[in-house]
Formats: C-alpha cells, structure tokens, sequence
C-alpha cells in the first residue's frame, strides 16, 4: 500500500503549504465542499483515492479530511461536515481566502488489484466523500475495471451527498447506483432502511463474479463491520473487503496517538485496510 514519503523537514509534511479556495458551496445543510489551488501557483499536489490531507485555519488549528475530488481534477477537492471550531471556521471563508495544506498521506485503496475484476463500493453519510476518488479513477479507466456497483446511505434525504451527480455517473460510466436513508420525510419515495438492505436487494451473486470482485466500503465503524459481513454472505472472500478507518485520525503522522487502534497508527498504516487484517481489533470496542 502507498505511502507519502516525504522527509519530515519538507514542506507539506510538518510545515503547511499555502493554498488559496478556488471554490467553495454547499453540498448538505451540515457538509460544504472546498476547491483549492497552491498559491504559488506550482501544479497542485499529486494523491491517490484514500489519502487525506491535514488542513490548516490559520489562528484555529488543523484537522484531517479526506481528499475527494477526481485524481485528474484540476483542482484539490475536499468536502467536509462541520461540526468543531476548525470546520465552522472553515466553512466561513471565500473564494480567494488561503488555507495551510500538509499531505498528502495515508495508505490507499487497492486501485491496481482492483484492475480486470468486479468492484462494490459502500459507503454512510460523509463517508461518500473520501470514496468518490474511487469512482472518478474507475471512471477515467473505465476499460480496466469490470462490473461497477455504489450503493449509499445517508441518514435524511437531505443528507444524501452528491447526488446531483448520480444520474450522470450512471448515464455517463455503465455504473449501477442504489441509495437510501434512515429516515424519509414526505417527498421521499426511494429506499429507506440500513444501506446493508442494499446489498440483499442487489443480488450480487446473479451479477458478479463474486471470487472476482472487489469491495471498499467506508463509513460508521457499524456499517462498515456489517457490510462486509453481507457482503461475505454472497460470496465475497473477506480478503477481497477493503475498510477506511479515515474517521479516527488526528495529526497525520501517528505522532500524538489519538489514531492507535490495536497495533496499528490509522494516521501512518491506515486510513484504509483489508479487512481481515484488523478486524480483530478495529471491531473491539476501547482498543
């Protein structure tokens, strides 16, 4: 699995890089996205689906957030809840407003072994940001991948992110879209329910070679436990189930602690892993 390599001294790896927001909206009540570019103007950094990103507001602190947008985008994309000082803050600003960037890190999703078989991705609520990555490299090498599946939850329709580019996914990338949420509101006529119903409702084994198949899944620590547990159900070895642990981080670099899980750093050896690897302690509770 990759990792940055960059030497501690180097900028961008304890010392931020200055970017500058291209772009910044809304994409939920509580979820905004922001686009940025260096502000020397250098190319913006290279990444690969499941690396993240420290980002650094200036007076406030920093905080990890996955990075979102496609691999061949021009700009570096993130999309991030706000819930703490840090992301109220950063939710704040406007275009042209600077931010300090240290990335990027972590390990990734298994892109390559993924190459000539089937994929599934899963993904809950915020979770659909740091797998999207997945889909737009998919999506610009279409040829190399087989069966394409996403399946989504959220918990309102209102929290359902990206959906306004689910249809030209689907119409755009032979790919096959299934969404629900926990709790519908009166306009709502799609699924509603757990997103592991979705995989009962797929019927995976009829479309896929499930022996050829990849799944990443990513989300509540919950979903992800019993997805993969549906997802074996039909016949997907465990040693195929990828799992992001990208919620539990906190420098970037396994320094302060914050991220040990077991004998693992999520900073430094996560945020993604195969799931039979560290289920043993990823799933216990107070490790």
């Amino acid at each position: 699995m990759a990792k940055s390599r960059k030497s501690p001294l180097q900028s961008g790896y304890m010392v931020p890089e200055l970017y500058r927001i291209a772009g910044i909206y809304r994409e939920t009540a509580d979820c905004f996205t922001m686009e940025i570019l260096p502000v020397d103007g250098s190319p913006r950094m290279k990444f690969a689906p499941g690396q993240f990103n420290m980002i650094y507001m200036f007076g406030v602190g920093e905080i990890p957030v996955s990075i979102s947008g496609d691999p061949l985008g021009k700009t570096l994309v993130h999309t991030i809840r706000e819930i703490g000082s840090v992301t109220k803050r950063l939710a704040a600003l406007k275009a042209g407003d600077v931010v300090g960037i240290r990335g990027p890190f972590g390990t990734v999703w298994p892109m390559d072994a993924a190459i000539g078989n089937d994929v599934i991705v899963m993904a809950g609520g915020i979770a659909g940001a740091p797998v999207r990555p997945i889909l737009y490299e998919i999506f610009n090498n279409r040829e190399k991948y087989g069966k394409l599946v996403y399946l989504y939850g959220a918990r309102t329709p209102g929290d359902i992110l990206y959906e306004k580019e689910f249809k030209k996914w689907t119409t755009d990338h032979d790919i096959f879209i299934d969404y629900t949420v926990d709790r519908a509101d009166a306009g709502y006529k799609g699924n509603v329910g757990l997103v592991t119903n979705l995989v009962k409702k797929a019927k995976l084994s009829k479309w896929f070679d499930c022996y050829n198949t990849v799944a990443m899944v990513c989300g509540p620590g919950l979903m992800m436990k019993f997805s993969v547990k549906e997802l074996m159900k039909r016949g997907i070895p465990e040693s195929r189930c990828w799992i992001s642990e990208e919620r539990n981080m906190k420098c970037g670099i396994g320094m302060c602690g914050h991220c040990q899980c077991g004998p693992v750093f999520v900073c430094k050896d996560g945020p993604v892993f195969r799931h039979d690897k560290v289920k043993q302690f990823i799933h216990t509770r107070e490790i």
